[in-house]
C-alpha cells in the first residue's frame, strides 16, 4: 500500500510545496550563476526504474575548463566558490524536486547513476533499480562518497528490501542532520565518486 499508493503521492505533495516555497531561493542561484556567466543547471543522463534513463537536474558546481589536450580539469580545479557553498549547503540538489514530480525519481531511494553502469552491475545489484532512484537514500545517509561500491550497492538493496514510511523517515531525519551539521559533505565537496568499473 504504502510503495504503491503513499509513497508516489507523498512525493508529488512534499516535491510541489518545496518547489514554491523555496523558488525565492531557486531565482537567487540561477541569477547567480548567470551573473558569474555559468550554465545554472547540470543536466546529466542517469538510469532509473526498470532502467529508464531519465536526465537528472541539478544546480552546476563546476565549469567546463579543460587542459591543452582538451580534457577537462580535475575536480578541485573546476569547482567555484559558489559551487562550494552550494555543494555544502547541499542546495545544488534541489532541482531534482523537478525530476520527484515527473516521476523520474523519488524523495528517497537509492542514487541514480550514470547508464553505462547498468551492464556491469551483477544480478543482484541489478535490483538497486526495482524502485525509483531518491535525492537522498540509506547509502547517503551511511557514509555517502566515504564508502566503497560494495558497501553502497548493499545499502542499496537492503533499502529496496525494506521500504517503509517508517524507513523513508528515518533516511529523511538523518538527511536533514547531515546537512545542517555538514556530515560527509566536506569530504566530497572537491571529489565525485570514482567510477564503477564492474565487478572482478
Amino acid at each position: 500500500m504504502y510503495v504503491k499508493y503513499v509513497k508516489r503521492l507523498l512525493d508529488i505533495v512534499v516535491s510541489s510545496l518545496g518547489i514554491v516555497f523555496l523558488f525565492p531561493l531557486l531565482l537567487i542561484v540561477i541569477v547567480i550563476l548567470v551573473v558569474n556567466k555559468q550554465n545554472p543547471f547540470f543536466i546529466q543522463p542517469r538510469t532509473g526504474k526498470d532502467d529508464q534513463v531519465f536526465n537528472i537536474i541539478k544546480f552546476k558546481t563546476m565549469n567546463d575548463k579543460k587542459d591543452d589536450n582538451g580534457t577537462l580539469l580535475p575536480d578541485n580545479k573546476r569547482i567555484s566558490s559558489v559551487g562550494i557553498f552550494l555543494r555544502s549547503t547541499s542546495i545544488d540538489e534541489i532541482p531534482q524536486l523537478i525530476n520527484v514530480i515527473k516521476g523520474d525519481m523519488s524523495l528517497i531511494g537509492p542514487r541514480p547513476l550514470l547508464p553505462e553502469y547498468v551492464p556491469l552491475y551483477n544480478k543482484t545489484q541489478k535490483r538497486r533499480n526495482e524502485v525509483r532512484p531518491g535525492i537522498t537514500g540509506w547509502a547517503q545517509v551511511n557514509g555517502r562518497n566515504s564508502i566503497t561500491w560494495d558497501q553502497k550497492f548493499k545499502n542499496d538493496i537492503w533499502y529496496v528490501d525494506n521500504i517503509s514510511f517508517k524507513t523513508d523517515m528515518k533516511i529523511l531525519l538523518l538527511t536533514f542532520k547531515k546537512v545542517l551539521n555538514k556530515e560527509g559533505i566536506n569530504s566530497s565537496l572537491f571529489t565525485t565518486m570514482e567510477k564503477f568499473q564492474g565487478n572482478n
